[in-house]
């Protein structure tokens, strides 16, 4: 009996021992096929890649002065900052000859701000403060009351308060650091909100959705999501870019809901395969889209070196001769000899790795890649910036 016991007692550990070998083998093979599953297209919310009617910032502006600076305010050449100091003077019971100030430790100013449609008076703005004449630094000064107005000239906004200055100037008699731009300042919340826009965000009778990709597949995608999301066909494409949203009567009068559930509907956009080149700086960016198709490319560097030298012809002592100076030039011509290299490029990766094949240098990149767009091997819009 005891024997039987021990054979029962070795089978069912036998067994534990095969399921558990089992469950890491079935744990192994799905971490493998998840390591060899292809990546899904990135996405992004609506909201990332589209604007809303009735949702935006309206662009207010305004003239001012700012004063308390430490001598580095506007000379007397700006004659503006003198009138705009004598009108004020004279507002505060003070009369002065615009001819008499010296505006060392005052600066005429713009200021501008974003004004949100849906802020109300007594709310907040951020306000950016420009020197307008020849001041050299902004660092230490107060902007007076300015009143800030919209393109249709009423007054929404006014601003008032001490500049934050994100760089400095400092000059001596043979030397001048400065870091950033000392002209430039911003005031937080430095702006009060006295009239509000006059529009009201849920009196809309339908919604223009207008996407930041300008393609017809993401168009149609984002139309589907919407269509999808509300259980009905409520939205439709205009064009290649703008979305027609009619409103349910159920969300009439009441949109923050339904504005809350579609703008994070996940929408992966697409668009035309692009090469962007900023030849300043010598970026090139390429886009994932982008192809190539086989072409052999040979790129050399040709690099023409000319020194000038003059030399100086020294008559002998007690001589009718003079002094001459011939010139004598220096040429020198230095061309790369790179092999032809054939191109094939299916994919970014291949396309990357062909160019660094050839040794091109981002500069270099950018006559390559005009090439290519002018043999037709280059499948993509090459846009300059």
């Amino acid at each position: 009996m005891i024997t039987k016991q021990h054979s029962i007692s070795n089978e069912a550990g036998d067994m534990a021992r095969a399921l558990a070998s089992a469950a890491l083998l079935f744990a192994l093979l799905l971490f493998v096929m998840a390591l060899l599953a292809p990546a899904t297209a990135s996405a992004a919310r609506l909201k990332d890649i589209a604007s809303f009617s009735g949702v935006r910032t309206n662009e207010l502006v305004g003239y001012g002065l700012v004063v308390g600076l430490a001598g580095t305010g506007d000379g007397t050449s700006s004659t503006f900052t003198m009138r705009s100091m004598s009108n004020m003077l004279e507002k505060m019971g003070v009369e002065a000859d615009p001819d008499d100030l010296k505006p060392k430790n005052v600066a005429a100013v713009m200021v501008t701000a974003k004004l949100p449609v849906s802020s109300k008076p007594g709310s907040q703005l951020d306000v950016t403060v420009s020197s307008l004449g020849d001041a050299e630094s902004l660092l230490g000064g107060i902007l007076l009351v300015t009143p800030l107005k919209g393109l249709d000239g009423r007054v929404y906004a006014v601003a008032q308060g001490s500049l934050t200055i994100g760089g400095f100037t400092a000059a001596g008699a043979a030397a001048t650091a400065q870091k950033n731009i000392p002209t430039v300042g911003r005031i937080p919340n430095g702006a009060v909100v006295e009239r509000a826009v006059p529009f009201k965000f849920n009196n809309q009778d339908h919604m223009t959705v207008n996407l930041t990709v300008r393609d017809f597949g993401t168009t149609m995608q984002v139309v589907r999501k919407i269509n999808a999301a509300m259980g009905g066909d409520f939205a439709s494409a205009k064009d290649i870019s703008t979305v027609e949203l009619q409103l349910p009567d159920r969300f009439r009068g009441n949109m923050v809901p339904l504005m809350a559930s579609l703008e994070n509907l996940s929408i992966s956009p697409d668009g035309k395969a692009r090469v962007v080149v900023d030849e300043k700086t010598g970026t090139v960016v390429l886009g994932q889209d982008v192809r190539l198709s086989k072409v052999a490319v040979a790129h050399g560097n040709l690099q023409i070196v000319i020194s000038e030298t003059q030399n100086v012809s020294q008559p002998g002592p007690f001589s009718d001769g003079t002094t001459v100076t011939t010139p004598e030039t220096d040429l020198q011509v230095n061309e790369q000899n790179n092999p032809l290299m054939l191109m094939e490029g299916a994919t970014l990766q291949e396309l990357v790795d062909g160019l660094n094949a050839i040794g091109a240098a981002p500069r270099d990149l950018i006559s390559i890649i005009r090439a290519l767009k002018a043999a037709g091997s280059l499948h993509a819009e090459v846009e300059v910036i």
